[in-house]
């Protein structure tokens, strides 16, 4: 059952993405679990947030990289909420948009990699809600009406854009070899996208992060929390470094460990 309180939060996205006002009103607790129940990372780093909007990249060692094969992310740090820009071999896909009014920030990640609009091969996005999809709009006007986009099939009638999007679910390869997977919960189309050569997982709102650590979704602002808890779990299964997040800072090394202690701590394990 949805949260009394979603309905409001989502027009008041939407109204503060197209007024163009300061979004840290909510900040990044809007979409976190339980402080409590948080799992820290082992390490935390203490660094210093840059200027926003504004974007930080991570690179895999190049020990661990097939030879010849560069993976790598980028964050386009949007104040509350953020987008990524995953990318290899020249090639970028953009994984969510952010509120309307974020493709000048889009852009400026892209160049500090070192590319442009043409070079993003394909659109993700994770679900309907409108921080995460605001300026699909603008992306494809800047690429190209042809550009792809994928979304979960439960969330992609809810999802505005000029092009028609494609339905993706578990499995699913879009891009330059990323997988598709399902987490519902969140909300019922939800999903979350997985580099398996680079180690790097896009959780979007499936999780969180959280004083360097991860925390699961919030009751209240998920349309099935018994769902995305599952969803949460779900994600423990995979074998990732890097988690990247909707809300919250990246957590760079450990990451799907720190999602299964997560997993055991939610059942009781």
């Amino acid at each position: 059952m949805t949260a009394p309180s979603l309905p409001t939060r989502r027009v008041l996205i939407r109204d503060m993405g197209k007024a163009g006002l300061a979004l840290m009103v909510l900040g990044t607790a809007a979409c976190s679990g339980d402080p409590s129940e948080d799992i820290p990372a082992p390490e935390p780093e203490t660094t210093t947030s840059p200027p926003r909007p504004t974007s930080t990249s991570q690179s895999r060692a190049p020990e661990t990289s097939p030879p010849g094969v560069g993976h790598a992310w980028h964050r386009v740090d949007l104040g509350f909420v953020s987008a990524y820009i995953l990318y290899r071999d020249g090639e970028a896909v953009v994984v969510d948009t952010g509120v309307e009014g974020s493709e000048g920030a889009i852009e400026a990640a892209l160049g500090e990699v070192g590319l442009v609009w043409g070079d993003v091969g394909a659109l993700v996005v994770t679900h309907l809600h409108p921080d995460h999809q605001g300026s699909i709009p603008a992306v494809i006007a800047a690429t190209t009406e042809s550009l792809p986009w994928f979304a979960g099939a439960a969330d992609l009638t809810g999802i505005e854009s000029p092009t028609e999007g494609q339905a993706v679910g578990d499995g699913d390869v879009v891009g330059n070899g990323l997988q598709i997977i399902a987490t519902p919960g969140h909300t019922p189309g939800h999903i979350s996208v997985l580099d398996p050569v680079a180690g790097i997982l896009v959780a979007g709102d499936a999780l969180n992060g959280s004083n360097g650590g991860v925390a699961g979704p919030n009751p209240d602002f998920s349309d099935d929390i018994d769902l995305a808890n599952a969803s949460a779990a779900k994600l423990a299964g995979f074998d990732y470094e890097v988690a990247l997040f909707g809300h919250g800072e990246p957590v760079l090394a450990g990451a799907s460990d720190l999602v299964a202690r997560l997993a055991d701590s939610s059942s009781g394990g």
